[in-house]
């Protein structure tokens, strides 16, 4: 069984065993809603007072959905309702939550319905005081006499960017000078409300993690591959059929890929990593490929995202090469100088920094390509370093600065030369997902530290 270090779990699971404890949609939905209400309680108030903005606006169109707003509703709530509008007030130590759109599936239960008086709607209350959405948004505002209106604008983040030019328009029509005024962008209530967990998901996305290393586990043995008949792309959509299977969302096409000894691999100048995925079309597997996987899933509302390795045995091996068990530890090592720079209140191009003359001063050829990981698999909070990009992040994606409770997926690679393979020169990667909590990094699952072995 693979090695797994410093995760809540160290060893992990049978893929049937944890197959079995997939739950079924109604226990995920009434998991989800209560996480909803924890986040309601403790997040939310947190993160408002953290930006300074008491007052925060979600406005978008059904089909037209602001990145934010499916974080803020209960399950039952697939899209916005024609035009959907919901106001936090932050009210001392707790935010009042109004929702200014028509009745709605499961809303109701979770914000008060403010939009009584609908202006030529069959709900209208009191003709005599009918209004539009936007015109009920601007009174609710003033009533509450707030100080910082926060809208969904940035141009760093998408997540932050939401709100669109006609939405915008509508909203401060209604708006007099003074409420102009107090408009700011919600960026950082934006991503913290995003990034920021509570214990239950902590605690849970551990378990999580533990699906995704055992359904690698599965696919890269002898149970699934058969070197000399099967493909990479058998492994692959064997790992994508069994995720959909179980009732789990891929958040993007998953990728099962060959290094091979004697592949040059891609052309660096084309993007692509050399050594990673030398083999991405179909390729049978041959004895003394290495197997490279990347494999994405959303499973109570939480994503993960997995890089693992295996190396095919050839006739009389019983291991992987030393060369190549040594490379895989260069790459351990790498992972342990990054995590090991997280500190609160740095930003993610001063980890990237550090990390990177660290590494290379350890005699290693390190890249670094960590993103936040959470609701959505590429999600909001500090980058820490893009592919083309290891001089550091541009705008406020690289400044960020890092928070606890907060999650990662671990994505690097090192370029490693490997003696039983004359040599050759190629990028190694492997990605796990961690989570700083506490000040301390935790291996969602624990990591790989040995090649998986396909016999």
């Amino acid at each position: 069984m693979i090695s797994r270090q410093d995760g809540f779990i160290k060893n992990v699971a049978h893929f049937d065993e944890l197959k079995s404890k997939i739950l079924p949609y109604r226990e995920r939905e009434r998991i989800m809603d209560g996480w909803l209400r924890i986040r309601y309680k403790e997040v939310l108030p947190m993160i408002m007072k953290r930006s300074g903005i008491d007052a925060w606006v979600i406005a978008c169109n059904e089909y037209n959905e602001d990145p934010v707003i499916k974080t803020l509703t209960p399950c039952a709530m697939f899209t916005a309702r024609r035009t959907t509008i919901l106001l936090m007030v932050l009210k001392g130590d707790e935010v009042k939550r109004y929702s200014i759109t028509r009745p709605n599936v499961g809303l109701d239960e979770f914000y008060e319905a403010a939009w009584i008086n609908q202006k030529d709607s069959i709900w209208c209350k009191d003709p005599s005081k009918a209004e539009t959405q936007y015109e009920c948004l601007a009174r609710l505002l003033k009533e509450n006499n707030v100080n910082k209106i926060g809208l969904n604008m940035s141009k760093d983040f998408a997540f932050a960017d939401g709100l669109t030019k006609t939405m915008y328009d509508s909203i401060t029509e209604c708006f007099d000078d003074e409420m102009m005024s107090k408009i700011v962008s919600a960026e950082d209530l934006c991503v913290g409300w995003l990034e920021t967990r509570t214990v239950p998901e902590m605690e849970a996305y551990n378990g999580i993690m533990q699906i995704a290393h055992a359904l690698i586990d599965e696919a890269f043995s002898s149970k699934v591959i058969i070197p000399g008949v099967t493909t990479n792309h058998d492994v692959k959509y064997w790992m994508l059929n069994n995720v959909t299977d179980m009732g789990l969302e891929p958040w993007f096409d998953f990728e099962v890929s060959i290094i091979r000894n004697g592949m040059s691999g891609h052309d660096e100048s084309e993007g692509t990593i050399a050594g990673i995925g030398q083999f991405e079309e179909s390729e049978v597997i041959r004895q003394g490929d290495i197997l490279h996987c990347d494999v994405g899933f959303r499973y109570l509302g939480l994503c993960t995202d997995t890089q693992e390795n295996a190396y095919v045995l050839k006739h009389g091996e019983f291991d992987a090469p030393e060369g190549l068990k040594k490379a895989l530890a260069q790459v351990n090592q790498f992972q342990d100088i990054v995590i090991s720079n997280y500190k609160e209140g740095r930003s993610g191009n001063e980890i990237l920094k550090l990390s990177l003359e660290e590494g290379k001063a350890a005699g290693l050829k390190p890249c670094l390509y960590t993103h936040p990981i959470g609701y959505d698999g590429h999600a909001a909070g500090p980058t820490i370093g893009l592919f083309d990009k290891q001089q550091g992040v541009p705008g406020r994606n690289g400044t960020y600065p890092l928070y606890n409770n907060t999650a990662y997926s671990l994505e690097l690679n090192c370029k490693v030369s490997v003696p039983e393979w004359d040599n050759q020169e190629f990028a190694l990667g492997l990605e796990t997902d961690v989570l700083f909590t506490g000040d301390k990094v935790y291996y969602l699952g624990g990591r790989q530290e040995n090649f998986h072995l396909i016999k």
